[in-house]
């Protein structure tokens, strides 16, 4: 295949320089038959002179054999190009012959207005097959392909391994100029829209540009999604392209105005009225004051710590002058997911965007924003993949003291870890939920109600948008793993804990504590002994 691409290349360029030859023995001849100066001209014989007739007749025989070898040399060096030319035809002919496309998309010269038609043809059959404009069925949950998330600056990743790290600068070339050439030909989109070639516009640059996420189908392409600033505040445009192993293709050039997008923030709670308190100090600076467009309804089971978990509610509704907010309250066991459900059946307004959260959650109004153009009634919903953070203890227990919660709340492979195996946080419109039949209720306790619901959104024609984002963290917290927990939900809780605590260096450190403190002692010893 890529010996018969060479071959398809060579052509053209084989053209060009057979055109080059051609002009330049046109050029050599020209200055051949242009008269020659004057202290250059043959000695022409006087007009009296009885040579007269017969100088004549020898210079202009001299010229004439001159102009005939130039003839001949030129038919020589086009008949060789034209031989060399043939060859690499039959050459490409007979590779064409060998190896035939899958796709019939062949080269025909005598008709390359039909070859382009099949290219491009072919090109826009990559994006219909694609997962681009309608969701496609999946098996597991293991068979949707993330979305990763980039910016200006850096690329979040879900695929870290050993070297690379959860955000990161681009270091690969490829990687670098992909997103570059993206950002670029999307810039170059917005300031030359289609169908409106006289009207007036503002004149976007890369500055304008927030984010974007893409993900590769290995078999069809590269799809990307960028969001730039808009003409107001709540206001965005969003260009989506995609890369058929060839040119990158615009897929739409879309408006989207947010200003009127209300999220519904629903948290399940029991008893935990300390970690309550920490989250309404989130949710005020966030989604109160820089935010502005939110609801957070609180489903709260049992009556133990409620009235403490009340007075925070009703305070900061004092305090901030909010009143979008529910509470509803449950006497009987703790179960997330149909707190979660409750809390989205009991909303009777118009069609809301939903997110499901924790009281151990932390989010910006960046991840707001994100929430909102993620999710499209009846098209889209949206599973971003939190940043976990480590055990602040083990990760600052060096140090004289442990920083402040903001100040904790980086992205690096020592702080802690995408959680790619969490589905519990999510972004979807209401309908979406109402149609797609909820939660299991039938599940109780902690873990996987999530992933029942996942699967449902996977099993339909909706699309997953799953993507690390750089604005929504899991606060450390001890976790406890309840004995009354089935094997299965205990396991899972177990590999949760064990993940939380720090990093495989740090936890490395922890447990040869002893042979580095020994190691370190003898050091010493044969120190003081030299």
């Amino acid at each position: 295949m890529m010996l018969r691409r060479g071959f398809i290349l060579f052509i053209p360029r084989l053209v060009v320089l057979l055109v080059v030859a051609c002009c330049s023995v046109s050029i050599v001849y020209m200055l051949a038959c242009t008269p020659k100066g004057d202290n250059q001209q043959l000695a022409l014989p006087r007009v009296h002179s009885p040579t007269a007739k017969e100088g004549y007749e020898a210079i202009l025989q001299e010229r004439e054999e001159q102009h005939r070898n130039y003839i001949i040399s030129l038919k020589k060096q086009i008949a060789q190009l034209k031989a060399e030319l043939q060859g690499r035809s039959e050459q490409l002919k007979n590779m064409q012959d060998q190896y035939p496309d899958p796709l019939d998309i062949r080269l025909d010269h005598s008709n390359p207005e039909k070859t382009q038609a099949n290219l491009l043809a072919f090109l826009r059959s990559q994006i219909d097959k694609a997962e681009v404009h309608s969701g496609v069925k999946l098996s597991t949950e293991y068979a949707a392909v993330p979305f990763e998330s980039f910016t200006l600056q850096k690329v979040y990743q879900l695929e870290t391994g050993l070297t690379r790290h959860p955000e990161e600068k681009p270091v690969r070339k490829d990687k670098r100029d992909e997103l570059i050439e993206v950002i670029e030909l999307a810039v170059g989109s917005l300031n030359n829209p289609e169908g409106d070639g006289n009207a007036k516009h503002r004149v976007y640059t890369a500055s304008d540009f927030i984010e974007g996420i893409y993900r590769t189908e290995k078999d069809k392409g590269t799809l990307y999604e960028l969001t730039f600033k808009g003409d107001t505040k709540h206001q965005f445009k969003k260009v989506v392209l995609f890369r058929p192993f060839g040119p990158v293709m615009k897929v739409k050039n879309e408006n989207v105005n947010m200003a009127d997008t209300l999220i519904n923030v629903i948290v399940p709670l029991a008893k935990r009225a300390s970690k309550f308190r920490q989250f309404m100090q989130n949710f005020r600076e966030m989604g109160i004051q820089q935010d502005g467009r939110i609801h957070l309804t609180v489903v709260y089971f049992g009556k133990e710590q409620m009235n403490e978990v009340k007075s925070i509610l009703e305070n900061t509704s004092k305090s901030a002058n909010f009143k979008n907010f529910t509470f509803i309250q449950l006497n009987e066991e703790f179960s997330r997911g149909k707190g979660l459900d409750i809390g989205a059946r009991f909303w009777k307004g118009n069609n809301v965007v939903l997110f499901f959260c924790d009281v151990d959650i932390y989010f910006t109004a960046d991840f707001l924003n994100s929430c909102r153009l993620n999710t499209q009634p009846g098209k889209k919903v949206f599973y971003p993949v939190l940043f976990s953070q480590y055990n602040p203890n083990i990760i600052y227990g060096h140090h004289d003291s442990i920083p402040s919660l903001e100040q904790q709340l980086i992205i690096k492979k020592e702080t802690g870890f995408w959680r790619d195996f969490g589905f519990g946080m999510t972004c979807q419109y209401r309908s979406d939920f109402i149609n797609i039949g909820g939660f299991d209720l039938d599940i109780k306790g902690w873990g996987g109600e999530d992933v029942h619901l996942y699967r449902k959104y996977l099993h339909s024609n909706l699309i997953v948008i799953r993507t690390p984002v750089r604005g929504l963290f899991h606060l450390w917290h001890e976790k406890q793993c309840l004995d009354e927990l089935t094997p299965e939900q205990y396991k899972m809780c177990m590999q949760s804990k064990a993940m939380n605590e720090a990093s495989h260096g740090q936890l490395g450190m922890l447990v040869f504590k002893q042979e580095i403190e020994t190691h370190l002692h003898r050091q010493k010893l044969n120190s003081k002994k030299t």
